[in-house]
């Protein structure tokens, strides 16, 4: 797994159109270079445009709202996402250009303004702290609202979904490795960031789920017990600050180098968690997945087992968004008149079919660590 790619990675799959639905993340979205305008940087067109008409209108009027009350001077241009609740606004603060991200009825939604909330907390403390890589500045946010503005960034995304057919190039590829490397060696002050995974209760939800076996079980809590030993029988696990959500639609590649944004999920992981998640999105990029591996054994065996035991959860959490999209595409798309649906349902059984694979590849690996310990 980590000195050769394994034939599943060489295996040829149809190549389809990137779609940006349901994994696309706020850099597809926000990432597009802007135009000038009598001197000032404005976004660029593309997103849908401000209708302030019927029950749509009202909804965006209720948000820019909320944007406007914690900053008055934003001025909106367009709307760029509208997924549910959440809306995400392009406009102007002056002469600068920023982004909105809005939350509307956030007592009703606890579980996404929880994510919003702690996304506002991670820019707050950015501003005292500045991690080693580059990140949006804050510009005014509420977590009461759950409404936050940031700058915005020029470049281009680095992808529009969460598993891109089409990887990044060679450069693009190593300059955000070498971005998480350096964010995963920060260390924020105490008590700026909280741990954002409990491993042994994932271990046992998904055990519950029936997506782990017995085996698989005692495999990866044989790993957790070894970490904890290298330090100090009985202590806590190895952390390290991470960004939570290292996929590739999570990255704007600025003229400056690569920006990491939606940071929702930021806090302390198990050693190798983000590069963990950018191994799993990689799955047409085999080389890109090679040096990925031998960066996380670069600390050695403990190194290797923490990437290991975060690849297995990733790969197992992955494997069910995915079957919730097919069955998503199955239930919208129910006879072949539909045959838009039924491409995107069979893109999705494709991928599936591939995280299958790697997670397979995965827990092949893990019971090798194991037997070497």
């Amino acid at each position: 797994m980590y000195s050769a790619p394994s034939p599943v990675f060489n295996r040829p799959r149809p190549r389809l159109a990137d779609r940006t639905g349901a994994g696309a993340q706020t850099a597809a979205l926000t990432a597009e270079r802007p135009v000038r305008a009598g001197g000032r940087a404005v976004p660029p067109p593309g997103g849908a445009r401000l209708d302030l008409s019927g029950a749509r209108g009202a909804r965006l009027r209720a948000a820019l709202a909320a944007v406007q009350e914690i900053c008055p001077e934003f001025s909106a241009v367009q709307v760029l996402r509208e997924r549910g609740p959440s809306l995400v606004i392009a406009g102007m603060t002056g002469r600068r250009a920023a982004v909105a991200k809005c939350l509307l009825d956030a007592p009703a939604q606890p579980a996404r303004a929880e994510r919003a909330r702690q996304e506002i907390a991670a820019y707050r403390s950015f501003v005292r702290h500045r991690p080693p890589v580059r990140v949006p500045k804050l510009v005014a946010a509420d977590p009461h609202s759950c409404t936050l503005v940031t700058e915005f960034i020029p470049g281009r995304p680095a992808a529009g979904v969460r598993h891109p057919l089409s990887p990044p190039s060679v450069a693009d590829e190593r300059a955000l490795l070498g971005a998480l490397v350096r964010l995963g060696q920060w260390q924020p002050p105490p008590g700026a960031f909280d741990d954002a995974v409990n491993y042994p209760a994932q271990l046992a939800r998904y055990h519950a789920l029936g997506l782990l076996t017995d085996r698989d079980i005692g495999d990866l809590q044989a790993l957790l017990h070894g970490l904890r030993g290298l330090r100090d029988p009985g202590q806590e696990l190895p952390r390290q600050f991470c960004h939570g959500e290292a996929l590739v639609s999570s990255v704007v590649l600025s003229p400056t180098g690569p920006v990491l944004v939606g940071w929702d999920a930021a806090g302390w992981y198990l050693p190798g968690y983000d590069l963990a998640t950018l191994w799993a999105c990689l799955g047409d990029a085999p080389l890109a997945r090679r040096r990925i591996s031998q960066t996380a054994q670069t600390s050695g065996p403990a190194g290797r087992d923490a990437f290991l035991v975060n690849l297995m959860l990733i790969l197992t959490r992955e494997i069910r968004i995915c079957e919730e999209a097919v069955q998503r595409a199955m239930r919208a798309a129910p006879g072949p008149a539909t045959a838009g649906g039924m491409a995107y349902g069979e893109e999705q059984r494709l991928l599936l079919r591939r995280l299958h694979d790697d997670w397979a590849l995965a827990r092949r690996a893990v019971r090798a660590a194991v037997g070497t310990r």
